[in-house]
């Protein structure tokens, strides 16, 4: 079974590959999940924020939104000597600051899903790339997002964190096409939810 060369032989990037990345998600508590974790990612490997993914679920009451846009100056504090997580005070403070920007666009929009599939017309984009090379960090709509994003009053959403969010999301199929899971994200896209 060939898979993207990126998870290797680590058995956790592996599971992740197999089962999460890419597929289509409509899950506003997913969607938020990711944008922490991919923020948290920026100067980082994706494997250590695999590794310290239970404890941000833990450290960040599963990624309640509603109770994270809660979070005073304290608990903040208190996730900075935390080492199941990534403590950074910037990162941190984003979580807090994106939990109530995020609040604001499932108030206008009625959910983050709503909203967010807009910057690919409502369906995943599908690529067709043969090596992992030829990946972009970026791409128009990855730009546009991110743009929108900061308007709105979200922060560590700069282009690249946008992509990297949109692939784990599944708004784009970035499987390369040896992969056995292009074909099947490919599928799932066709479907209607």
């Amino acid at each position: 079974m060939k898979r993207c060369a990126w998870p290797a032989s680590n058995l956790l990037m592996q599971k992740y590959h197999d089962e999460e990345w890419g597929v289509p998600l409509h899950d506003d508590r997913a969607f938020f999940e990711f944008l922490v974790l991919d923020a948290a990612q920026a100067g980082l490997s994706w494997l250590t924020i695999l590794n310290k993914r239970e404890g941000y679920r833990r450290a960040f009451d599963n990624f309640d939104v509603k109770k994270i846009a809660r979070y005073a100056d304290k608990k903040v504090e208190k996730l900075l000597a935390d080492p199941g997580i990534v403590r950074n005070r910037l990162k941190v403070q984003s979580a807090v600051t994106n939990a109530r920007a995020f609040l604001n666009v499932q108030e206008e929009f009625g959910s983050f899903d709503a909203y967010i599939w807009r910057f690919t017309g409502g369906k995943p984009i599908q690529n067709a790339w043969k090596q992992l090379s030829e990946l972009p960090t970026r791409s128009p709509e990855s730009d546009a997002m991110s743009k929108e994003l900061k308007k709105r009053g979200f922060s560590f959403v700069g282009s690249t964190i946008c992509y990297a969010f949109m692939q784990a999301a599944g708004l784009v199929n970035d499987h390369t096409i040896e992969c056995y899971r292009h074909s099947q994200i490919k599928r799932l896209a066709g479907r209607k939810r």
